[in-house]
């Protein structure tokens, strides 16, 4: 199964969405639009590492609320089949860096998340 542009396009828009879900800070929309229900994050929060289904991430966003000011770029894309990988730096959300790198399966002809890994920019870098 070759990648087409339409899947990068559509890898693109989960991205755009999980910006969106993040300026909104609503769950709803992380979970309708960007990660699958069984998706997992991982990463390091100072010292502590933080490793858990992605409900655990809905309730630091849920205490953090809205990023209104957040920006993102997406780095880069790279996609085999129904399996895709994608990376962003994101600036700026409730005042942290961070880069992000997504792991998305395609199913029922839909993208979405199924991991995301992170890494917590120290304050000030």
């Amino acid at each position: 199964m070759t990648a087409t542009v339409s899947d990068r396009e559509a890898i693109e828009g989960v991205l755009d969405r999980y910006m969106d879900a993040a300026r909104s800070g609503l769950e709803a929309d992380f979970r309708r639009d960007v990660f699958r229900e069984d998706a997992t994050i991982c990463g390091y929060v100072g010292d502590d590492l933080f490793s858990m289904p992605i409900a655990s991430f809905y309730e630091w966003n849920n205490e953090n609320g809205p990023a209104k000011d957040v920006t993102g770029e997406t780095v880069s894309v790279d996609i085999a089949g129904t399996v895709a990988t994608a990376r962003m730096e994101i600036h700026n959300w409730t005042g942290h860096r961070f880069t992000d790198m997504f792991t998305l399966l395609k199913s029922d002809g839909q993208w979405r998340v199924v991991s995301k890994v992170f890494y917590m920019h120290p304050e000030g870098a």
